[in-house]
């Protein structure tokens, strides 16, 4: 008979080797890594990689995010626990999920509506009852439930969206890697009358889909 994989003891692993070994603290974020099981947001013949250090295709040439950089994206954003955050690009649901272990609620936009979907439902399945989903062009952000605390952004744009900026609020945080053939991971606060950016780490994201 086939030895179950016990994915309790691998996502400790991932945690240990990959996260916390690279310099990752936010205990908020290493508590919802070793919590919520990556497995379950893979595609099924893909589950046995779920833990491995590296980005995994989910269909719709789109990617879950390497372990290591959703935990780093995360921390980023400085987390306190009460914050409403918008993500664009919900994609698998692994970050929503992630996002959804630590704060408040989650507004979740995803421009492909089968991927939606599917991430709705697993996170269904987990019982989440403080995450939102939408189906849309990510880069005009939700405005209707603007201003946010924190906004993190799953796919590279050019440059960082103005309608995102302009719906975080005063001393909210975006975390967004931006670029085509070389793209940055940027971290945004929103001052009083400017936008502050500082570039964090090369990083390789698949494009941002806008319409407009």
């Amino acid at each position: 008979m086939k030895k179950k994989k016990n994915f309790k003891q691998e996502r400790e692993k991932m945690v240990q080797a990959q996260i916390e070994a690279r310099g990752i603290k936010d205990e908020k974020v290493l508590e919802a890594m070793r919590k919520v099981p990556r497995h379950l947001f893979v595609p099924e013949h893909m589950r046995r990689y779920s833990y491995q250090d590296e980005p995994l295709p989910i269909g719709e040439g789109q990617t879950i995010s390497q372990p290591y950089i959703v935990a780093y994206m995360s921390e980023a954003l400085n987390l306190k626990g009460n914050e409403k955050v918008l993500e664009i690009g919900t994609g698998s649901g692994y970050q929503t999920a992630i996002l959804a272990e630590i704060v408040k609620e989650v507004f979740s936009i995803e421009i492909v509506d089968i991927l939606s979907s599917k991430a709705r439902k697993v996170i269904k399945e987990l019982s989440y009852g403080n995450v939102y989903f939408k189906i849309e062009d990510g880069t005009q952000g939700w405005k209707e439930h603007a201003p946010y605390d924190a906004i993190i952004v799953t796919a590279a744009p050019s440059k960082v969206p103005q309608a995102l900026k302009n719906q975080l609020k005063i001393l909210g945080r975006m975390i967004i890697p931006v670029g085509s053939a070389f793209q940055e991971l940027i971290h945004v606060i929103r001052e009083k009358k400017k936008f502050k950016e500082q570039k964090l780490l090369p990083v390789r994201f698949v494009p941002l889909i806008s319409k407009h």
